[in-house]
């Protein structure tokens, strides 16, 4: 067989020996050791550098990215003055103004080696104007990444004036999941109904779930419960994802033992999003301050499928960002206590197939024989040389295509006497 492309001596996640990889009609078509390369159109070294499949941001806002400063900044740093900002913001978005930003946005996280892409989309608009310019950026990205849009009521079901309503349109329209936000509704048992309405859409037009559920550091805060007694009571396992769940980090163990086994049996996923997570909660706490991102090593002990998401990106939530899903798994590691040399490999799986377990795309995903051919070369030789240096992503391939390409900063150092030629030349 001849190939059109063939990637040499590649190092793969937990396989010691290298191997070749060979794609031809855009499949993975043979993995093996001494590939013959006079058979391929197009023949990559990888040199022994570590090869995967695409990153997964699990949980973006791609209506508001590079909104930071708009109108002002978040001088609290916390959610809820983001989410009034925001509001402030929301009056002056138009088509272009939406597309303009997320194309940016997705070019910068498609650069860094992510193909897929779960974005939020705030359905608070009589005029949907965010969720319709989205829907084209879904259309006009997908030869590069693939972009499911989340209806997320960032006001509310229930608070929102019409927000049932727009929620149904938003599905309409075609938005992929059914989203919600129990925790910002006015009183608890709005909140509820906010968690059993999600579902009843759900059904309705069979799509999946993806909840902001319990963000905030109130303990009392529990409608993660709510989602997976519902998750249990529709038979939708597998299909729901609550997002964010920072109230956990504030449960008494007791309570949070039970709520693990309770998310395990409804096959509830869970998304963490450690930028936002670190930088908004314990904004209320002197000292000791709480980290507030959720129970990642606990919920992964107890068989709980957890994912990660960027979250914001240069917006009122979060001024910073580039959109590197790397650098989102490595403060996971440090926030999560996750340093162990086995667990540094779980790490770089909630980036990737744990993250693809949570959009659904597994049969899809993958680095095997008869899959889509789409993964990266990153400039490390492991999962924990890549974890410990946020490297290049040499080279970014989508059904065998290369789509991005990135050429690594080099460092000189020369001693006092050397010339050039003579200093030692590297790259950290």
């Amino acid at each position: 067989m001849s190939y059109d492309l063939l990637i040499r001596r590649v190092r793969l996640h937990r396989r010691q020996q290298p191997v070749d990889i060979a794609v031809k009609d855009g499949l993975f078509v043979k993995i093996a050791a001494d590939l013959p390369s006079a058979e391929a159109t197009r023949v990559v070294d990888a040199d022994g550098r570590l090869v995967v499949p695409p990153f997964i941001d699990a949980h973006v806002h791609l209506d508001a990215v590079l909104t930071v400063g708009q109108p002002r900044y978040n001088s609290s740093g916390t959610l809820l003055e983001g989410i009034q900002i925001w509001s402030e913001r929301k009056p002056d978005l138009t088509h272009e103004d939406v597309k303009r930003r997320a194309l940016e946005e997705i070019r910068w996280e498609v650069a860094q080696g992510t193909l897929h892409i779960r974005s939020h989309v705030d359905v608070c608009d009589p005029n949907l104007t965010a969720l319709r310019a989205l829907l084209e950026v879904r259309e006009e990205v997908r030869d590069i990444c693939d972009l499911q849009l989340v209806a997320f009521p960032q006001d509310g079901i229930l608070s929102f004036p019409g927000g049932r309503e727009l929620m149904r349109k938003a599905l309409e329209l075609g938005c992929d999941l059914v989203g919600g936000i129990p925790h910002y509704e006015w009183t608890r048992d709005m909140g509820v109904e906010d968690v059993h309405y999600a579902f009843a859409l759900a059904k309705e037009f069979n799509r999946d779930i993806d909840c902001h559920c319990d963000e905030t550091d109130d303990p009392q805060s529990r409608f993660t419960e709510v989602m997976a007694a519902d998750t249990i009571e529709q038979s939708w396992q597998g299909r729901v994802t609550a997002s964010h769940c920072t109230a956990m980090h504030s449960y008494d163990n007791a309570y949070a033992f039970k709520l693990l086994r309770l998310l395990a049996r409804a096959q509830v996923n869970v998304i963490a999003n450690p930028f936002d997570n670190v930088v908004l909660q314990g904004r209320f706490d002197t000292y000791p301050k709480r980290r507030g991102i959720t129970r990642v090593k606990e919920l992964l002990a107890s068989g709980v499928n957890v994912a990660l998401g960027h979250d914001s990106i240069m917006d009122p939530w979060f001024p910073l960002g580039r959109g590197d899903m790397l650098a989102a798994a490595q403060l996971a590691l440090f926030l999560c206590h996750m340093s162990g040399h086995e667990e540094i490999d779980a790490v770089l799986d909630l980036i990737t197939t744990n993250a693809a377990r949570a959009l659904r795309i597994q049969d899809r995903y993958g680095i095997e024989e008869g899959k889509p051919a789409d993964f990266l070369i990153l400039d490390a030789p492991s999962a924990f040389e890549a974890l410990r240096l946020l490297p290049a992503r040499l080279y970014v391939f989508k059904g065998g295509r290369e789509i991005a390409r990135t050429t690594p900063g080099r460092s000189v150092v020369r001693r006092a006497g050397e010339k050039e030629g003579q200093e030692v030349t590297f790259h950290v």
